[in-house]
């Protein structure tokens, strides 16, 4: 339908000639008739889209000399992995459960990045086992232990450091990193990142590669990417003239901001990095260093506007003069965003989603907490008990953050492209949910 566009938020999403919503070219009522509710719903074309936004971006302001990284924590499954094989992308991970999944699913360790801030020894030993491609140091004790793996290991191992530039972003202290203030990396003003890297250069297992750096998550403001380009390269720059080292790799990370609701700016990614591309140019210049390798690494703003999610509504409750709860089969197990962080999103109606929004109601999720909200004060058409429910930008943080609280199964992701659907992630029954459960013997 001309105009739909205008009307959603979600790029993945229109109206069809029977007035439903579909995605991929899936009706969704039908999805929905097939694989039940509540279900994730992943838009594969926009996905690759979104992937390949970013590749010609770096490949065109930098000359072909650089990398994009997907940040998996936004959505790591196998299937999500190959596809991120395909497009020839590299992979962050941030824990032994990510770096396996790429394992199992066959993803070249050469472009692996393993970050976090307190892997364990057992994590780091898999990464060193299967030779991926940067291990991203956060702090010192973590640099011993990769120090001594690879020295049993008979290896010589790359390694990145994690490093604050001392920007602070004004969005949420929860997905905020690169101020001081940080459980992440090490920070430039007090000198801890320059003790380190010095640390690092005299030990003989490892290779020194590349600095990081992640300011934080869902940013709209250019100047906070530029000027912590600017401060980077002004470490990069200090580290050649007092250690005589050059480094070739920068990683300026993610955080590029999602449109959820219609109150959000839609970001040019294109003109962001080109943006960026022209500080870089322009600090090495004058700094008289190396335009290094440059990485970035989206996640959320590649999977989060690929997916929704689709619920069905069961019961309606009007509190008069106070408030109107549409409670789903789904809930703060699936997307515990709002929960934790009060995240905003839009939604409609699947079956009339072009209909007037005439009422404003709260949609609830089914948990036992009475925290677990989807969407606050929401304007949508009427809703009726067996209406089914989209909820948009759904892709990134919904499946990897759920859980099986109130003993509820995680629903399945389908996955879909030219009006076929293919499970990616099965639902989960109860026998999942029990499947460690053990009864002692003597109970």
């Amino acid at each position: 339908m001309e105009g739909c566009e205008k009307m959603f938020v979600s790029k993945a999403v229109n109206i069809n000639e029977k007035n439903h919503l579909e995605i991929g070219g899936c009706d969704c009522l039908d999805l929905v008739n097939t694989y039940g509710t509540p279900l994730y719903v992943m838009d594969e074309a926009l996905f690759r889209e979104n992937c390949r936004r970013y590749k010609n971006a770096i490949e065109k302001y930098y000359d072909g000399k650089g990398l994009v990284v997907y940040a998996s924590k936004a959505l790591c499954t196998t299937a999500i992995c190959k596809i991120i094989e395909q497009e020839g992308l590299g992979l962050d991970v941030v824990s032994g459960g990510e770096l396996y999944t790429a394992i199992t699913a066959g993803f070249p360790m050469e472009r692996v990045y393993f970050h976090g801030n307190n892997k364990t020894y057992e994590e780091l030993m898999l990464a060193i086992e299967n030779n991926v491609g940067r291990i991203v140091i956060d702090n010192k004790e973590e640099l011993v232990m990769v120090h001594e793996i690879a020295y049993k290991s008979g290896k010589k191992v790359n390694v990145s450091f994690r490093v604050k530039p001392g920007i602070d972003t004004n969005t949420h202290e929860f997905i905020s990193t690169g101020q001081i203030d940080s459980k992440f990396g090490m920070a430039i003003e007090n000198g801890e990142a320059f003790e380190i890297i010095s640390k690092a250069l005299k030990l003989s297992n490892l290779n020194v590669m590349s600095l990081h750096c992640h300011i934080g998550s869902q940013l709209f403001d250019l100047e906070l990417f530029k000027l912590a380009a600017k401060v980077m390269l002004e470490f990069v720059a200090e580290l050649k003239e007092k250690l005589n080292i050059e480094i070739g790799e920068l990683n300026l990370g993610g955080g590029f901001g999602v449109k959820y609701t219609k109150e959000d700016e839609e970001i040019d990614y294109d003109s962001f990095i080109g943006a960026v591309s022209e500080v870089v140019k322009g600090v090495c210049s004058q700094k008289g260093i190396k335009v290094p390798k440059i990485v970035i690494e989206p996640g959320r703003s590649i999977a989060a506007p690929a997916g929704i999610t689709l619920y069905r509504v069961g019961s309606v409750k009007e509190i008069k003069n106070v408030r109107k709860y549409v409670a789903v089969d789904g809930g703060m197990t699936d997307n515990p965003r709002y929960a934790m962080y009060q995240a905003k999103y839009d939604a409609v109606i699947v079956d009339r989603p072009d209909a007037p929004r005439t009422e404003k109601v709260t949609i609830a999720g089914k948990c036992c907490e009475s925290g677990d909200i989807l969407i606050k004060d929401i304007m949508l058409p009427e809703v009726k008990s067996g209406d089914v429910l989209a909820v948009f930008t759904t892709g990134a943080y919904n499946y990897s953050m759920s859980s099986n609280y109130n003993r509820i199964p995680r629903p399945p992701i389908v996955l879909v492209k030219d009006a076929k659907a293919r499970i990616i992630v099965k639902r989960e029954d109860y026998g999942d949910v029990i499947r460690n459960d053990i009864i002692p013997e003597d109970l």
